[in-house]
C-alpha cells in the first residue's frame, strides 16, 4: 500500500502526491520502517505501532485511541498521522489549529457520526497545532473523542500540559517525539537522493555540502528535504545551462556539444550557500576547528572582550555545536576566570547551563548569550584555581601530614582516651566566630594558598582575610 501514488489516493481525504509536490511531501515515508528516528515508540506492542499497523484479521486488538504527538518541528508528527489513517484504511480529515474553529470541527465530527451510523468507515481527525486551539475549540472535541466518533490525532510543538485541556489530555495517549539526531536526518538525505520518489539519483551530494546542510537543519527532516531540494535544484539548473552561449560569454555560432549523459551535477557546499543564502561555519567539531574556536572562546572571555566572545559563541551555535558543551565552558570559565572577583559569575553561568538543558535551541542561545556577557565583563581573579592546585601539589609531595588532635572526632567510644577533641575550641563561642587556634597539619601549618587580588569583591575578601589570619595565629 502506497500513501505515495502519482496518481490515486489509497484512503479518503490522503492528499494525492505527484511529481511536482515538494520533496519533503514526496519523500514522506510508507511504511513504519522509513519513519526516522522515534524509536522508542516504535517498538514491537507499542501504543503507536499498534495504530499504525492494520490488525490481523480476527485479532481481539483494543480500538484505535486518540493520541497527542508532542514534538520539535520536522521531527514526524503529520508522517505518523497519515500513517495511522492510511494502514488501517480510514478515512482522513486534516484541520489546522491556525485556520480552523469550533464550526470546522463540528462540521467533520457530524459527518463522521452520519458515516458510522450508514457503516461507512471510521475517520482519522488530524489537528495540526492543537495548541493554537482556544478553550472552547478544544472542549468540541471532547464528545467525540469520549465517543470514538472519530479517531484524534492531535500535533503540537508546545508542552501539552500546558497548551492542551486537562480534560481533552486525559482522553488521549500523550507521545513525545523526540528531537532527529544528525544520523537520522542524513538517511533521509541519502534516501532522497537515490529514491525514485525523491531525486531518483540526478545528483550526488558532496560531503562538505552535506555536513553544511545537516548543520542548517537542527534535526528538522522537512526543512533538510526542502534545502536539499533549492540546492537540486540549482545544480541542475547550472548544468542545463553549461550549453546556452549567453552563459558561457562565448561569441561562437556553433551550438556546445551537451554534458554527458552520465554527467551528474554535484551539488557542492557553494551550491548550497547560493540555495539557501547562509554561507558555511568553517567548523568541525571533531577537528582543529573545533579546539580553535573554543579556546578562542574561553581567552575571550579570560580577557574580558565581551565581543569577541560573543563572536566566537556565535560561531559555534551556527555551526550546530552542543548547547550543553558550550555552557560546561561557561561555568568552567565563571570559576576559575572570575572566581571571587565576582561570585554571582559563577551563580548565573550554572543557572545558564540548567536552563540550557531544560529550554534547549534556539532560545538557549539567547541563555548562553547572557551568560557569556556576564563573565567577560566581571571582574576576574583565578586566585581560587591557583590556590586548589597549590594544595594538590602539597598533598601529592606527601605534605600530609595528621589531622591535630583537638580536631579530630570525639564521637566514638575511646576517643577521649586518646584525647581526641580535647582543647578545640568552638568558633561561634568568640567574637566574630574566628577563635585562634591551629587547623592544618603541622607540615603546611601557615601556608598560605589563596591570595586574592585586589579586583572585584576580593579587593573587600582581602582585608577580612587579613584580620581572619591575624585571629587565627594569636594562640
Amino acid at each position: 500500500m502506497d500513501l505515495f501514488d502519482a496518481t490515486t489516493s489509497t484512503t479518503e481525504g490522503l492528499p494525492e502526491v505527484d511529481a511536482g509536490a515538494p520533496l519533503a511531501v514526496r519523500m514522506r515515508p510508507r511504511s513504519l520502517a522509513e519513519v526516522a528516528g522515534q524509536r522508542h515508540l516504535l517498538a514491537p506492542g507499542s501504543p503507536l505501532r499498534r495504530l499504525v499497523e492494520p490488525a490481523e484479521e480476527g485479532s481481539r486488538r483494543a480500538a484505535p485511541s486518540s493520541v497527542v504527538l508532542w514534538g520539535p518541528p520536522g521531527t514526524g508528527k503529520t508522517t505518523l498521522a497519515y500513517l495511522i489513517a492510511l494502514t488501517s484504511g480510514r478515512r482522513f480529515v486534516e484541520l489546522s489549529g491556525v485556520t480552523s474553529g469550533v464550526k470546522d470541527v463540528r462540521a467533520v465530527v457530524a459527518d463522521a457520526r452520519r458515516r458510522l451510523a450508514t457503516g461507512g468507515p471510521e475517520t482519522v481527525l488530524f489537528i495540526d497545532e492543537v495548541h493554537r486551539f482556544s478553550t472552547t475549540q478544544q472542549d468540541a472535541l471532547l464528545p467525540s473523542v469520549e465517543n470514538r466518533w472519530v479517531t484524534l490525532v492531535a500535533a503540537t510543538t508546545e508542552n501539552p500540559s500546558f497548551s492542551v485541556n486537562s480534560p481533552l489530555l486525559s482522553r488521549s495517549l500523550l507521545l513525545t517525539l523526540q528531537p532527529l539526531t544528525t544520523d537520522d536526518v542524513r538517511a533521509l538525505l541519502h534516501r532522497a537522493l537515490t529514491d525514485p520518489r525523491g531525486l531518483a539519483g540526478a545528483v550526488t551530494l558532496a560531503e562538505d555540502a552535506e555536513q553544511h546542510l545537516l548543520r542548517l537543519a537542527g534535526g528538522d527532516a522537512r526543512k533538510a528535504l526542502t534545502i536539499l531540494e533549492a540546492a537540486a535544484g540549482a545544480a541542475l539548473d547550472a548544468q542545463a545551462g553549461q550549453g546556452r552561449p549567453e552563459e558561457r560569454g562565448s561569441e561562437s555560432d556553433e551550438a556546445p556539444a551537451p554534458p554527458a549523459d552520465d554527467a551528474v551535477p554535484v551539488v557542492d557546499l557553494d551550491t548550497v550557500e547560493r540555495a539557501v543564502d547562509v554561507a558555511a561555519v568553517r567548523y568541525d567539531r571533531a577537528g582543529d576547528q573545533h579546539y580553535d574556536v573554543t579556546s578562542a572562546f574561553i581567552k575571550s572571555m579570560r580577557g574580558s572582550d565581551v565581543d569577541a566572545a560573543l563572536h566566537y559563541l556565535a560561531r559555534m551555535v551556527v555551526a550546530g555545536e552542543d548547547p550543553r558543551f558550550i555552557a560546561r565552558r561557561v561555568v568552567i570559565a565563571a570559576a576559575e576566570e572570575v572566581g571571587m572577583a565576582d561570585p554571582s559569575a559563577l551563580q548565573t553561568a550554572v543557572a545558564a547551563a540548567q536552563a540550557v538543558a531544560l529550554i534547549g535551541m534556539p532560545e538557549a542561545r539567547i541563555i548562553l548569550a547572557e551568560a557569556v556577557v556576564h563573565v567577560a565583563t566581571a571582574p576576574k581573579s583565578n586566585a581560587s584555581y591557583r590556590a586548589i592546585d597549590a594544595a594538590i601539589a602539597d598533598v601529592r609531595a606527601g605534605k600530609a601530614g595528621p589531622v591535630p588532635v583537638h580536631l579530630r572526632d570525639a564521637h566514638y567510644s575511646g576517643a577521649q582516651k586518646l584525647g581526641h577533641g580535647q582543647a578545640y575550641r568552638y568558633a561561634h563561642d568568640a567574637p566574630h566566630a574566628v577563635v585562634g587556634q591551629q587547623y592544618a597539619p603541622d607540615e603546611v601549618d601557615g601556608v598560605r594558598y589563596y591570595e586574592p587580588s585586589d579586583r572585584g569583591y576580593e579587593r573587600a575578601l582581602a582585608e577580612r582575610l587579613a584580620r581572619i589570619r591575624d585571629t587565627l595565629r594569636a594562640r
